[in-house]
């Protein structure tokens, strides 16, 4: 059988360490920061204005509105101020010692706040490590591109210190030919606010207690306390409640009451500032499940019912120990929604979400056992029982694990579904195969020569030997991949759509 053609291109996306990210610098512990605190304040107000005029020369171009960050972080760490200070500080001694924190923070000059936040900040190269595990999705504004352009967004997964990862953003063009060009990049990172206005549905967060085992008596005690629709600030409200109202509080019930205040927590939205570009944007882990890592995103473009297109994306949560299939949503890659998961077939990594529903349930491949490819239906994105067994390794370069580099592609032939492969030395190749249109369940067609495998120029890395993908795109006749190289950087190749199809088994 002719072996299917791939283009490779001469684009390459390194990563890049210069570009870095402002972020909250967390003492040791609450002591340190009591005593960073008190030694900053006994600075004499003569050396504060040189001291802070230093920072800001020397970190101010790096950034985007230095201040304002130094100022909210101020805010943040304004309770360690403490209640006693230095009689030759900048406070004068009240005579009954007795001074509030706060009222210790409000004498401070404006410089001296800023500098305490900057003491409680610092940079983190998110690109340091790498920049790989690319998907790619039609950008949502189209407006201004030539007849038979594409503009597309590229999600990547950077990784920097202690091996925490997160999502970055780049944007480009497809020509009417598949020709590929990147957009500049900002110098400049900036992460979200949490969204104003954010409520959860009752319903909704009983049926995740239920599928997390966290449901009997007492939440259903906090439950009763609020609306069909509430805020987190009810929540907290209701679980105090809850709590209160026992005779004797034990360490059980307390725990139960942070966990299901960790639930909520989990399912947060975020906002960019509208005039943020979106190769600055950066989804960075901030819930206890994503400390070590938000991993290998798989957006889609889905398309409703109703006609409307929203954006999805299957990642990993990783804390460092244990892995969590969570959703990301967003319409405009300005707001972004993150939900969790549940039911008995969230298991292991590497989800991919169909591009629109089948036969009226959402579908998405999955990783049960870390070999197999599986198939999973539901009647609702957040909940997932029903899986079956669609594809099991079969060819020497994929014996060791089988698994989806991104979401079906639907083609008048089928369901076009990128995987990857895993063989001797681990061996990362890029395969594919065909589902059945009505039936995702059906194989129709596979490959059983890698489609891509990595070149000698691509073998070496942060993890040698492996070519991977979160995600292709199509473009007329052309298939788009953009794949990462050895877990380190990220490049592209192009295949003809017909010359695959025609070489599938």
């Amino acid at each position: 059988m002719k072996p299917v053609s791939v283009e490779r291109t001469n684009i390459v996306l390194y990563p890049d360490r210069t570009r870095v990210l402002l972020r909250p610098f967390h003492a040791m512990s609450d002591q340190r920061a009591i005593t960073i605190c008190a030694e900053v304040a006994a600075l004499p107000e003569c050396e504060v204005r040189p001291l802070l005029g230093q920072i800001l020369a020397e970190f101010g171009e790096r950034h985007l509105n230095i201040r304002e960050f130094f100022r909210r972080r101020f805010e943040e760490v304004r309770p360690y101020l403490l209640t006693e200070l230095k009689a030759d500080g900048p406070f004068k001694r009240r005579s009954d010692d007795a001074r509030p924190a706060s009222s210790a923070a409000d004498s401070l000059s404006e410089e001296r706040e800023l500098l305490l936040g900057g003491y409680f900040s610092h940079e983190y190269s998110l690109e340091a490590a790498a920049l790989f595990n690319p998907s790619i999705v039609t950008h949502p504004d189209q407006s201004g591109v030539p007849p038979g352009s594409l503009r597309f967004v590229l999600s990547l997964r950077a990784t920097g210190e202690g091996h925490v990862s997160s999502i970055v953003f780049r944007t480009g063009c497809l020509d009417s030919n598949g020709h590929i060009s990147i957009d500049g990049a900002s110098r400049y990172r900036v992460e979200p606010e949490p969204a104003s206005n954010v409520t959860y549905c009752r319903q909704l967060f009983d049926r995740k207690l239920h599928d997390l085992g966290l449901a009997g008596g007492f939440s259903q005690q906090v439950l009763k306390t609020l609306a069909d629709s509430f805020t987190l600030e009810a929540l907290r409200a209701g679980l105090s409640l809850a709590v209160n109202q026992l005779r004797v509080p034990s360490p059980e019930t307390e725990a139960l009451a942070r966990e299901i205040l960790t639930l909520a927590q989990s399912n947060y939205e975020v906002q960019f500032a509208p005039e943020s570009l979106l190769s600055e944007r950066v989804l960075f882990p901030a819930t206890p499940a994503q400390s070590n890592g938000i991993e290998d995103a798989r957006f889609v473009s889905f398309h409703n019912e109703d006609g409307m297109r929203t954006y999805y994306a299957t990642y990993t949560a990783y804390d460092g120990k244990a892995i969590q299939p969570q959703l990301i949503e967003t319409s405009d890659f300005l707001r972004f929604k993150f939900i969790t998961l549940s039911g008995p077939a969230i298991e292991n990594k590497g989800m991919a979400l169909f591009p629109r529903k089948i036969r009226g349930q959402y579908a998405m491949l999955s990783r049960q056992d870390y070999e197999n490819i599986y198939v999973m239906f539901s009647d609702n994105l957040h909940f997932w029982r029903d899986v079956q067994l669609v594809l099991k390794p079969a060819f020497p370069w994929e014996f060791v694990q089988l698994g989806n580099c991104g979401s079906p592609i639907e083609t008048e032939a089928g369901w076009l579904v990128l995987s990857h492969g895993v063989g001797p030395m681990r061996k990362y190749c890029i395969g594919a195969f065909l589902l059945d249109h009505d039936d995702p369940t059906r194989v129709i067609g596979r490959l059983p020569e890698p489609l891509i495998a990595p070149s000698a120029s691509e073998r070496e890395g942060y993890v040698p030997n492996v070519v991977y993908s979160c995600g292709g795109l199509l473009h007329g006749r052309r298939l788009i991949i953009p794949y990462g190289i050895s877990d380190y950087a990220t490049t592209f190749a192009t295949v003809s759509l017909d010359g695959l199809l025609a070489a599938m088994k």
